[in-house]
């Protein structure tokens, strides 16, 4: 399966209660809540470079499915974890938050876990 394009947000679900139980300010929960981010994808075999560009802030992740890397979170930390691909799913888990990316024809619904909070992002190639 080609994971490679672009995608637009579309809709998310429960983006302020697990931007605030990551930690991310105030401030830039409110100003990040309307933006529909831009991302984009590059897959070779089995690497991958992920660009999501929200606004201005531009986060860059390239990855080869099993094997560690180091990946910035959210918050703008960079943590080593593994991310492995399960059948159309991109999965990995970060200090605590578990991240699925599942890729459905033209649609990315990314899910992230923390705790009793799902953070659901829907994305349209375009």
């Amino acid at each position: 399966m080609a994971f490679t394009g672009k995608y637009q947000l579309e809709s998310q679900e429960n983006f302020e209660p697990f931007m605030k139980a990551i930690g991310l300010p105030d401030d830039l929960i409110q100003k990040g809540k309307d933006i529909k981010s831009l991302s984009e994808i590059e897959q070779n075999g089995d690497h991958f470079k992920v660009t999501v560009t929200t606004g201005t802030k531009v986060m860059v992740n390239s990855f080869t499915v099993g094997q560690e890397a180091e990946l910035e979170t959210l918050t703008g930390e960079k943590i080593k974890s593994t991310v492995n691909l399960v059948g159309n799913k991109l999965m990995v888990s970060l200090k605590g938050v578990e991240s699925v990316t599942e890729f459905n024809g033209d649609t990315i619904i990314a899910t992230m876990t923390l705790g009793p909070i799902v953070y659901k992002r829907i994305s349209k190639r375009i």
